[in-house]
């Protein structure tokens, strides 16, 4: 049972490891991770119906509707603004976490 407890304390530690301000990246990512993925989305059928020329104002509307949402401009422009600290941090545990956490949403997205 001891050996249990330590053997968690230690897989909790590198999620201890990272700054305060790549845990509030990741922390606001996953609050925006639903946004992103639509956004993402939409990205792509813009693309594809451009491609095919078809009339994308409807699609560019939809788009334009989640980048007017208060809420999550607020939350975007906070993640451009730790964006410059992480990639300046000491912790090279820091870029390696929010990339991990960017990579797992791209998938769960599909």
């Amino acid at each position: 049972m001891k050996a249990l407890g330590i053997t968690l304390l230690f897989a909790a530690l590198p999620a201890l490891a990272l700054s305060p301000e790549a845990e509030e990246f990741i922390a606001i990512s996953k609050q925006l991770e639903a946004v992103q993925c639509e956004k993402q989305k939409l990205r792509r059928e813009i693309a594809l119906a451009e491609i095919e020329r078809r009339d994308t104002k409807e699609l560019q509307a939809r788009f334009a509707k989640l980048d007017r949402d208060p809420q999550t401009a607020r939350l975007e422009k906070r993640l451009a603004d730790l964006e410059p600290r992480l990639v300046r941090s000491r912790d090279a545990e820091d870029l390696q976490a929010v990339s991990r956490q960017r990579r797992e949403a791209f998938y769960r997205c599909d």
